[in-house]
């Protein structure tokens, strides 16, 4: 009975804990990791206010490294919904060494490095764009409206060789805004959402440990109540 009672509420946390979306928004990288993807979902907010139904989503793939640079394959949806209307323009991020260039394909073939992006961001480190425009801020026509998915791959490039290399702070930009009062354009934050290897899908670290804790919790239990035991008598 004891053992029940213990297990029902660690499995009713680790349900709960499941079921909510990790936060973290940074990635960190090496040469191990080719072939992971790593999938963010993005909000959309414009003077630090909260645009319901502006949203996209995200999953950038390691394809190969070397010892100055990593290559990455994006595929990025813009799943804006009624009665908002968008056109995503771009997206950026950080990262940990400075990067020294960058280049891209695809649905965002443009890079800039250091551009200021809109709604009290500030500076990024690297962005990709629909058009050449020399900052991160937006402008063009292209880039992906509601329902549309966008595909690629960029190549960050360093100085100095790396042992790993950290992404963090996701963004993208929101255009050509309609539905949304007088918003006409806004950033979106991304927050991860998992990762997978080879189409395997991995536990966050959080989830891992509590699992751990739970079934040591249980086998020291099970120990206990075994230790207590009474011994039956010798006649």
């Amino acid at each position: 009975m004891r053992i029940k009672s213990i297990f029902l509420p660690v499995a009713v946390a680790m349900m709960a804990f499941t079921a909510t979306p990790a936060l973290a928004d940074a990635i960190t990288l090496n040469s191990g990791n080719v072939g992971q993807s790593y999938t963010f979902n993005f909000n959309g907010f414009s003077d630090g206010t909260t645009i319901n139904g502006l949203t996209s989503s995200a999953t950038f793939t390691l394809a190969s490294t070397t010892p100055n640079s990593y290559t990455f394959n994006y595929s990025l949806t813009n799943t804006t919904s009624d009665p908002v209307n968008s056109r995503v323009s771009g997206f950026a991020f950080n990262t940990n060494p400075e990067i020294s260039s960058a280049s891209s394909t695809g649905a965002f073939s443009y890079s800039t490095l250091g551009g200021n992006y809109p709604n009290g961001i500030g500076t990024v480190d690297a962005c990709f764009k629909d058009a050449s425009t020399g900052s991160c801020a937006g402008g063009g026509s292209g880039g992906l409206f509601d329902g549309q998915t966008g595909t690629g791959s960029f190549t960050l490039n360093f100085a100095q060789a790396l042992s790993s290399l950290t992404l963090s702070d996701f963004f993208v930009r929101y255009q050509s805004i309609t539905g949304a009062g007088n918003v006409s354009s806004a950033t979106g934050s991304g927050t991860q959402t998992g990762s997978t290897t080879g189409g395997t899908q991995v536990p966050e670290p959080g989830v891992v440990g509590l699992l751990g804790s739970a079934l040591l919790a249980i086998g020291l239990l099970r120990r206990r109540r075994t230790v207590r035991r009474p011994r039956l008598a010798v006649a």
